[in-house]
């Protein structure tokens, strides 16, 4: 623990009221081993039913053997049901048949004709906040500050600090303007040391850019 605050690497980072760890919220960090993801400090998944493999079930289609990523910056807020469809899932779908041959042959898949093209990694950046029963469909690049709403289904590009919702998932508005979006790019608070996060968390919290501004670390 660091003050009152929890460790990056706790694995269960939330005390219930009898002290036991609440399992069903992990930071990833320590929860994941996988080689193809990659995640930030302080980010957290939560489940009503914990998983034994929160890599499997975050990121079903991801294997091991994957020629595609997932990174997940530092600070993002995973609810419960939140799957990432990786690229690994795709089929082709350029030509006559959809269908995976390659799987049932036995062998190395490589070179086969049915064997779909490596798709892109799927990034999700910094302070992302994904609701409930969420999809992120295969190579979705997700900026700073975004939110997605429950139940939504997200492709594509998404700016920073927008909130999207619906399937297929659009922005239905942006949660700053572009020169405030510009500014709090600049800040980037999730880089700061973590006693200095908590000391602005009241200014980080309540949206006060200019005080924020003045307390970065880089200020002191």
């Amino acid at each position: 623990m660091s003050g009152f605050f929890a460790d990056p690497n706790t694995l269960h980072p939330v005390l219930l009221p009898d002290g036991t760890p609440h399992r069903g919220t992990v930071f990833l960090k320590p929860a994941l081993s996988h080689p193809r993801i990659e995640v930030g400090a302080y980010s957290y998944a939560s489940a009503h039913h914990p998983p034994e493999d929160w890599a499997a079930c975050l990121a079903p289609y991801l294997y091991p053997f994957s020629p595609e990523r997932l990174a997940i910056g530092k600070f993002c807020q995973i609810a419960s049901g939140v799957q990432f469809i990786t690229a690994s899932a795709n089929h082709r779908h350029d030509g006559i048949t959809t269908f995976p041959f390659m799987i049932f042959g036995g062998g190395d898949p490589a070179g086969r004709p049915s064997m779909p093209a490596p798709g892109r990694d799927t990034i999700v950046g910094h302070d992302v906040w994904i609701g409930s029963g969420a999809t992120i469909l295969p190579g979705a690049q997700i900026g700073n500050g975004v939110i997605i709403g429950a139940g939504a289904v997200v492709s594509g590009r998404v700016p920073s600090y927008s909130v999207v919702a619906g399937n297929s998932g659009r922005v239905v508005r942006t949660r700053f303007d572009d020169v405030t979006v510009a500014r709090l790019e600049r800040l980037a608070w999730w880089d700061w040391p973590i006693d200095a996060i908590l000391s602005a968390e009241a200014e980080i919290c309540g949206g006060d850019i200019n005080a924020l501004e003045f307390l970065t670390p880089q200020n002191d």
